[in-house]
């Protein structure tokens, strides 16, 4: 037979072979149809951020999270002309943040990845495709 004991906040149950051979009697309760989390996209019906979307990929929670909620609601409130020029101040907290925690959120160093004999010269370009600087000086 099962008995429970208390140990301080925990509450410690002990189970016997024959518990664990009896089906569970637990119900499970229904999903809400009124959570307003549930089957939700970024913006929730009334235009509020949802934090617990899977599309945020765990941003908002962890050692920066507060940080990215903060940039990132800037950023979506943001009535710039151009859009998120005003939040810049937030998006550099939240990037120093990111640095003093590599591991959890990695850099991209720009070009990382890319192997330089895969790159196209400039050189090699068409004139259609090539920067302005170098089709300026040319004449054809």
């Amino acid at each position: 037979m099962s008995h429970c004991r208390q140990q301080g906040k925990d509450r410690i149950i002990f189970v016997t072979k024959e518990d664990h051979e009896a089906p569970s009697s637990a119900e499970l309760i229904a999903d809400d149809p009124n959570d307003p989390y549930e089957d939700q996209g970024l913006i929730l019906p009334n235009g509020d951020i949802n934090w617990n979307c899977p599309c945020l990929g765990g941003m908002a929670s962890g050692p920066c999270g507060e940080q990215f909620k903060s940039a990132f609601s800037c950023f979506h409130h943001s009535m710039g002309e151009v859009k998120g020029s005003e939040c810049l101040d937030q998006f550099r907290t939240m990037q120093e943040c990111m640095q003093r925690y590599p591991d959890l959120y990695p850099q991209d160093e720009e070009g990382e990845g890319q192997d330089p004999a895969d790159q196209e010269p400039l050189s090699d370009l068409p004139p259609q495709d090539a920067p302005l600087a170098q089709t300026q000086g040319s004449s054809s």
